[in-house]
């Protein structure tokens, strides 16, 4: 009994110290909620690195809902463009495209202010207390890969957090990190900003 009594205080510990954890946790989920709410309209410049290590910069520009341009720099004749209600993929060099439902996408939590990210997203751990992380993907749907948001703590941003990039996994394991800077936020965005020509018609400027 004696041995009991005197585990009891430890056992407790060990539950209850999680709490503050966990609490920190839940409130950073929150910040990113309205962080993603609170932001319509995003340019930035960017960096992208593949798995293979290959490095490319561009401009992106963002209007919620649904809408987003990885425009690449010059000399590079590829073109990533979510029009609203199609993520596309376009390749001017060989007259390639792909679509996907923006839904569909490891882009879609950023795109759709109304999702509820506290259904399929967790905080991520991370030992720089500065930065919060959270690892966003559907369960119901691996084929659509799996996100991870890098947010660094700024009172003077969006729901007091900066987006400093992401990690896109996908369904074949394909990793691509991005990383911004020269962050903008609620700047004007015209819908054309979205229009492509399709490369499978016409060559030249996309």
């Amino acid at each position: 009994m004696m041995a009991t009594a005197l585990m009891a205080p430890t056992a407790m510990a060990m539950v209850a110290a999680p709490v503050p954890v966990m609490a920190q946790a839940s409130g950073d989920l929150a910040a990113v909620q309205r962080h993603l709410q609170s932001v319509q309209t995003m340019t930035a410049d960017f960096t992208q690195q593949d798995r293979a290590g290959k490095v490319l910069t561009g401009t992106l520009t963002m209007k919620k809902p649904g809408k987003i341009r990885f425009q690449y720099e010059k000399g590079v004749p590829l073109l990533i463009v979510a029009d609203g209600g199609s993520l596309w993929f376009l390749d001017y060099s060989v007259g390639q495209k792909q679509r996907w439902p923006i839904k569909n996408s490891p882009l879609g939590v950023l795109l759709d202010p109304t999702r509820d990210i506290s259904r399929y997203a967790k905080v991520v751990p991370s030992a720089d207390s500065r930065l919060v992380s959270v690892e966003a993907n559907d369960p119901k749907h691996p084929e659509y890969g799996k996100i991870t948001l890098v947010f660094a703590r700024d009172a003077s941003a969006p729901g007091g957090l900066m987006m400093q990039g992401w990690v896109a996994l996908d369904s074949q394991n394909n990793r691509t990190t991005i990383r911004l800077s020269n962050q903008r936020f609620g700047v004007p965005v015209d819908d054309k900003a979205f229009r492509f020509n399709d490369p499978q018609r016409r060559s030249g400027r996309n």
